[in-house]
């Protein structure tokens, strides 16, 4: 072999080989064994007037959740546990309690690996006026969008709370006579339908016979059951004899975000495996199935972001030639 041909081989086989290596990196998960999670608030022996407590911890790298678990009294001799939960990427928390002395502490972990728990911190939450407090609000999360007509909204408890009032609106409350619900109930949550596609925004406070707390923080929900507009099929054109493979085209569809398609046996009805229908994000697919003299029929649905489904195309049908 030719020196230059040599060096060239030997090259491309180095490149390859980091290459490799490379992609083995991808796959293989850091162990976080190792690491520590540093607790930031609230610090020891904090003293909050607030029942709601935000708790913030360092990010540790290559950690994908984060266990945090709050008891009563101490870890070591625990009275009850008051918290007991995972929390994904983020590094912060927040949670209602009622007044008592706490201990608390977060673990870390991937897919692979975890590391132990931090040291554990206390703290105190003292009596106070609910006038002084804020409900959390817990679900449908800030922003959520959703096609189900009925939703169940739902809040923490507050201490010393008897009711809870919540509202809903389209106006950001701007005229509070007007707003679409004004309900005072004795749990935390409510059911409530959405009348029509809109953005609605929702708060809560707590009430007692003598005080009433801060609203909450305002989330709003987005309700959108409206299908993206019915695709319009391109090619092959209906009844066309075509060869292998074909190029299944279609226009695409304002709102929509992904496509099924529909491909069905010669009787327009049974599809034509359990490939179909089948899920793409272009506005194309390329079909190499079936043999000659073969009939297919074909539709395509279009699907918006929050799994609304269009109406069908027009049924076309094609002949493998």
């Amino acid at each position: 072999m030719k020196p230059k041909l040599l060096l060239y081989c030997i090259s491309l086989l180095f490149i390859s080989f980091v290459g490799l290596l490379s992609s083995c990196g991808d796959i293989i998960e850091p162990s976080i064994a190792k690491s520590n999670v540093q607790l930031e608030a609230p610090t020891n022996q904090y003293q909050s007037t607030s029942y709601t407590l935000n708790f913030w911890w360092d990010v540790v790298d290559n950690a994908l959740t984060y266990h945090l678990q709050v008891v009563s009294g101490s870890f070591t001799s625990p009275g009850s546990l008051a918290l007991d939960t995972v929390i994904k990427k983020k590094n912060t928390f927040s949670f209602t309690l009622t007044p008592g002395h706490y201990q608390w502490r977060v673990m870390a972990a991937n897919g692979s690996s975890q590391t132990v728990y931090s040291e554990s911190r206390s703290f105190d939450v003292l009596p106070s006026s609910i006038k002084q407090q804020t409900v959390v609000l817990n679900s449908p999360a800030n922003n959520f969008t959703t096609n189900q007509s009925a939703a169940l909204f739902q809040w923490s408890s507050l201490y010393g709370a008897t009711n809870y009032r919540i509202e809903i609106d389209t106006n950001n409350f701007i005229n509070e006579s007007a707003v679409i619900i004004n309900n005072l109930i004795p749990g935390q949550q409510f059911n409530f339908t959405f009348p029509k596609d809109r953005v609605y925004q929702w708060r809560v406070r707590a009430e007692n016979a003598t005080d009433q707390s801060l609203w909450s923080a305002v989330n709003s929900v987005t309700y959108d059951h409206t299908p993206p507009p019915i695709v319009t099929l391109i090619s092959p054109t209906n009844a066309q004899t075509v060869s292998l493979p074909i190029n299944l085209q279609w226009n695409t569809s304002s709102s929509a975000v992904k496509y099924k398609l529909y491909v069905y046996k010669s009787d327009g009805v049974t599809l034509y495996n359990s490939s179909f229908p089948m899920q793409l994000t272009t506005n194309s697919y390329s079909f190499n199935l079936g043999t000659t003299g073969n009939k297919f029929y074909w539709i395509v649905t279009a699907l918006d972001g929050v799994g609304n489904e269009s109406a069908a195309s027009e049924l076309r049908n094609f002949v493998l030639q």
